[in-house]
């Protein structure tokens, strides 16, 4: 069953027509990965040897003042020497349990003791550190402030600052993050 005449002059359907196109135009066109790969100015097998996993973990640190949440957030600088907020978690030590290294990781980076109130999920993601792919899995905490300085925090994080609960999910670097403050939200309102 023909078509008609295509624009070429030929009767062939257009699924051929289609395939006809995509030989012709094989190899030419680099693909999207790789024109992305290429943008960042690396190749675009970097990182896909093998996969190590870390597992971390951390809390959304919240107080009340009357009627408004507020959350802390720390920053650090990225590897292009952007500032970029989020909240403090890290690596989970041997023999400590994920609680046990939120609450650490929170004093650790923020200068603030909490208490952690509830689970918030996790996140995953994956990314590459001196060409070895990472997945690494964050567990979250819902964690009330009782305290603290944050000028006893460590040099990790360049600065450290309350932010109201709704600036705070806009303000927070990582989709991920993101994604956790507002789980924080919904049990917080």
């Amino acid at each position: 069953m023909s078509e008609g005449p295509t624009p070429d002059g030929g009767d062939a359907p257009k699924r051929k027509r289609r395939r006809r196109r995509r030989r012709r135009s094989k190899g030419k066109q680099p693909s999207k990965g790789k024109k992305r790969a290429k943008k960042a100015g690396r190749s675009q097998n970097q990182g896909k040897g093998p996969v190590q996993r870390e597992i971390s973990a951390g809390g959304v640190v919240y107080r009340r003042d009357g009627e408004e949440i507020e959350v802390v957030l720390a920053s650090r600088r990225t590897r292009r020497g952007e500032l970029a907020w989020g909240l403090a978690k890290g690596g989970i030590e041997e023999g400590e349990s994920h609680e046990e290294a939120a609450v650490r990781e929170v004093k650790e980076e923020t200068g603030y003791d909490a208490e952690i109130e509830a689970s918030l999920g996790d996140t995953r993601y994956f990314y590459v550190w001196e060409d070895t792919r990472i997945r690494k899995t964050v567990h979250f905490f819902l964690m009330r402030c009782t305290g603290g300085d944050p000028d006893d925090r460590d040099d990790e994080m360049e600065d450290v600052r309350w932010f109201p609960l709704d600036r705070a999910l806009k303000r927070a670097a990582y989709r991920g993050e993101r994604e956790v403050l507002g789980r924080a939200a919904d049990l917080l309102r």
